[in-house]
């Protein structure tokens, strides 16, 4: 009998264990951080577009629930500063509304990155995201080992002609510098100093982990002519590649986490420059450079395996973009055509409508109705582009951690 005591306690173990819940697991926390991009600027009214196309209707399936409305995680949990009103902080379980907050509700990619990782783990998920609109890499997030943020000689240049003092312009640089980093790793230490505040069932004897570091940002440092006073030519956006390089390394000595995964969303408004236009021609160069620029560190031989890119250009939505130039042409013709007519603005809209229901088809108008709530420099503030950019981001993460 003896031997069938011991067998039966071994069943009753395996059962045990396999019986466990998800929460007795580490938690997976990951920190979203970056610009406006990261808040993210998709209204939820837009969800509805992201079904109008066959290769992302999966994806909406994901972001909704049985009752139609965007799903509450129950395995993620958020902590977010830098998109409320006030730069409050906004805890609670993942959903839609975590994105900026003006207009909203709203998503950025931390709003289907958490439904994706949900699905490659079956452990409980903290994310803890850090965005501001507006900063950039090269002032607002530079990290400690980059060192001071240096003007070039053509800006000291400009300020002297310009009659600047430039003693007080390098001191409001040098105060400027750093903040937002500093602010980014308070936030994440102060989270990480109390998680039950934010994971209302978190057990210590749980333990965490820090699992990944998602960054999305650039728009700022791509349109800083002064930083980077060559970045219509190849290597203009050198300098960006070097403090994106300290930031890793700074943001895995500061957080103790020598190998932490870092995935770097490559800035892609407009999509792939090869597809650029004819009115697009005049900034394909650096915005090429960029890009190349924002991937260069993940070819690193120290970051190799631990640092990865996706580049968000291929969730641009086409059909949307042209069917928004396609309107914009045919606003600037009613325009136009009410200026040389001196038309009063009822005549004017009543002249806008009927040039859109004769230039764009029944298809075009849906698109442009339900896919887009922000401007193009926002990705359009289309659910469906940063719904796909942060499924990105969780897939090329899953592969990091070997969880795919």
């Amino acid at each position: 009998m003896k031997p069938m005591r011991i067998l039966s306690a071994l069943v009753l173990l395996s059962l045990l264990a396999i019986a466990l819940p998800a929460s007795a697991k580490p938690l997976q926390i990951y920190i979203l951080a970056g610009q406006s991009n990261m808040q993210g600027h998709a209204k939820v009214s837009t969800f509805e577009h992201i079904g109008m196309d066959p290769a992302t209707k999966p994806m909406l399936a994901e972001m909704l629930g049985a009752d139609g409305q965007p799903k509450v995680c129950e395995r993620v949990w958020i902590s977010s500063i830098g998109c409320a009103d006030g730069d409050a902080e906004q805890t609670g379980k993942l959903t839609a509304g975590f994105g900026a907050s003006q207009g909203g509700p709203k998503i950025g990619p931390e709003f289907t990155f958490g439904l994706y990782m949900q699905k490659f783990t079956d452990a409980p998920i903290l994310l803890i995201k850090t965005s501001w609109g507006g900063k950039s890499l090269n002032t607002d997030f530079r990290p400690p080992s980059a060192g001071p943020y240096v003007f070039t000689e053509t800006q000291l240049a400009t300020f002297q002609k310009q009659g600047k003092d430039v003693a007080t312009l390098k001191g409001a640089k040098e105060k400027e510098t750093g903040v937002y980093y500093r602010l980014m790793i308070e936030h994440v230490k102060k989270v990480l100093g109390d998680i039950k505040r934010v994971v209302p069932n978190y057990n210590a004897a749980q333990s965490y982990e820090l699992a990944g570091f998602a960054w999305f940002q650039g728009w700022n440092d791509l349109v800083d002519s002064g930083t980077y006073p060559n970045r219509d030519k190849p290597g203009g956006y050198d300098a960006y590649s070097t403090a994106m390089a300290a930031f890793i390394g700074d943001v895995r000595k500061d957080l103790n986490t020598p190998k932490l995964p870092f995935v770097i969303g490559v800035l892609g408004v407009g999509g792939p420059t090869a597809e650029y236009g004819p009115d697009q021609q005049r900034y394909k160069a650096t915005h090429e450079n960029f890009r190349v620029a924002m991937a260069a560190p993940a070819q690193l031989p120290e970051f190799k395996g631990n640092v990865a890119t996706v580049l968000t250009e291929k969730y641009w939505d086409r059909e949307l973009s042209a069917a928004k130039a396609k309107d914009t042409a045919i606003r600037q013709q009613a325009k136009k055509l009410a200026t040389d007519s001196k038309m009063p603005p009822a005549e004017e809209k009543a002249a806008l409508e009927k040039l859109r229901m004769e230039g764009l088809t029944e298809r075009e108008r849906q698109v442009l109705e339900k896919g887009i709530s922000n401007f193009e420099f926002h990705y359009l503030g289309s659910a469906k582009i940063l719904g796909g950019i942060g499924k990105g981001f969780a897939e090329t993460m899953a592969e990091l951690q070997q969880l795919k």
